[in-house]
């Protein structure tokens, strides 16, 4: 089930504020940028940057995802692997507030989200 409207206006707000204090410098925007995607109940942060073979061609690709489940009123956290797959992030695999992913993700103890 996607999130609702009210729910939807304040994860944009946080991730804006998010996006506003992490992404690179406009100078260097051109060959590396974040962003966000909102995914029916998901948040997927996104590397974004050209294809090095094919500067032309830009490249995203998800490091970090956040599914909110309703019922249980979490965010399971998510990291994506060399196979391309997301899993579930090990020692917490959930929290309860949208900041607190971000907040696991900017520490990174376990070098899963960038590496």
């Amino acid at each position: 089930m996607a999130l609702d409207i009210i729910q939807s206006v304040d994860i944009i707000e946080i991730m804006e504020n998010y996006m506003t204090r992490v992404r690179p410098t406009p100078e260097i925007r051109n060959r590396i940028d974040l962003g966000y995607e909102i995914e029916n109940q998901s948040i997927i942060l996104n590397e974004i940057r050209p294809f090095w073979h094919d500067p032309s061609q830009i490249i995203t690709s998800g490091y970090a995802k956040a599914t909110y489940v309703r019922h249980k009123n979490i965010w399971k956290i998510y990291w994506k692997r060399a196979d391309n797959k997301w899993h579930l992030y090990q020692p917490l695999p959930a929290v309860e507030r949208l900041e607190d992913f971000l907040q696991i993700v900017d520490e990174d103890k376990r070098g899963c989200f960038k590496g």
